[in-house]
């Protein structure tokens, strides 16, 4: 982001400062500032739970912007003031020194065989991705799905995405079904022995960039919004990061991406929550 904070000042001469924090911090301060009636922000940029998040908290203004047409369909959340930044896409990966490309899974049903038997790994709190992945297969035969690879070959959940794509490339995680697709590419160029594997359906959630509800430059936080997502995206392609603007887009022909229901999210992430222990955290022991 201060790479593209630094394209944009050289362009347009208006200086930025940049806080960088969780997306919990980030929806914490923005929060806690707006309670105390000091406004500081001007736009928001974090994933799209907390985006959503600073949206239910009425901390965000809506913005006509033609550069939303533009944005990958089926990331947009209608009547919402956030606009999909980044995509976070999860992908599976595995060990190439480990397992041979030629018996890789094809799909989610041939985790069952046998030969993955403690073989398998997912990060400990991706409950969002079993919603979606709930919503793209049905609820039922994708939660009995889980719980059957889970009690026939186990799974072991480690916290963290970067830590699970360095686990897999040290080989003590062969085969993880949940890593960021932006932890995997970086450690496959440097050389490592580690690729993703895109098991259907492919869940992507996004980041998020709203302009502040009550922000001090509100025009200068709708000319930096209009860049994020136009000549920022390329900028931010090339720190690793996967494009919403189908405009500045180079994804793999092969993905059909699914898309996280946000909104459903916040409202059932205890559900969620709840159900991914069960079958990750308690079942995988």
């Amino acid at each position: 982001m201060r790479a593209v904070a630094d394209a944009f000042e050289k362009k347009y001469g208006v200086h930025v400062d940049i806080w960088r924090g969780s997306s919990e911090d980030i929806i914490q301060r923005a929060a806690t500032e707006a309670r105390g009636g000091h406004y500081e922000a001007d736009v928001f940029e974090t994933a799209a739970p907390q985006s959503e998040a600073i949206n239910r908290e009425k901390l965000a203004r809506m913005v006509d912007t033609p550069v939303a047409a533009d944005i990958i369909k089926g990331a947009m959340v209608p009547g919402n003031p956030w606009i999909p930044s980044r995509l976070i896409v999860f992908t599976g990966a595995y060990n190439t020194n480990l397992v041979k490309k030629a018996d890789l899974p094809k799909t989610y049903n041939d985790l069952l065989d046998p030969k993955w038997k403690g073989k398998l790994g997912i990060e400990a709190d991706d409950n969002n991705w079993l919603m979606a992945m709930a919503d793209a297969m049905g609820e039922d035969k994708a939660l009995a799905l889980f719980r059957s690879i889970v009690a026939k070959n186990g799974v072991s959940a480690r916290k963290g995405h970067t830590l699970m794509a360095n686990l897999v490339a040290s080989g003590e995680v062969p085969i993880a079904l949940t890593i960021y697709h932006h932890e995997v590419e970086p450690l496959s160029r440097a050389g490592a022995p580690i690729a993703g594997l895109d098991l259907p359906p492919i869940i992507a959630l996004t980041a998020g960039a709203s302009v502040a509800a009550r922000a001090p430059h509100p025009y200068a936080a709708v000319l930096f919004l209009d860049f994020l997502l136009t000549e920022g995206q390329q900028i931010l392609a090339a720190h690793g990061n996967l494009s919403t603007n189908v405009k500045y887009q180079h994804l793999p022909k092969e993905w059909n991406l699914f898309f996280m229901d946000v909104p459903k999210y916040m409202d059932q992430s205890a559900k969620w929550t709840a159900a991914y222990r069960d079958i990750f955290i308690r079942g995988g022991r």
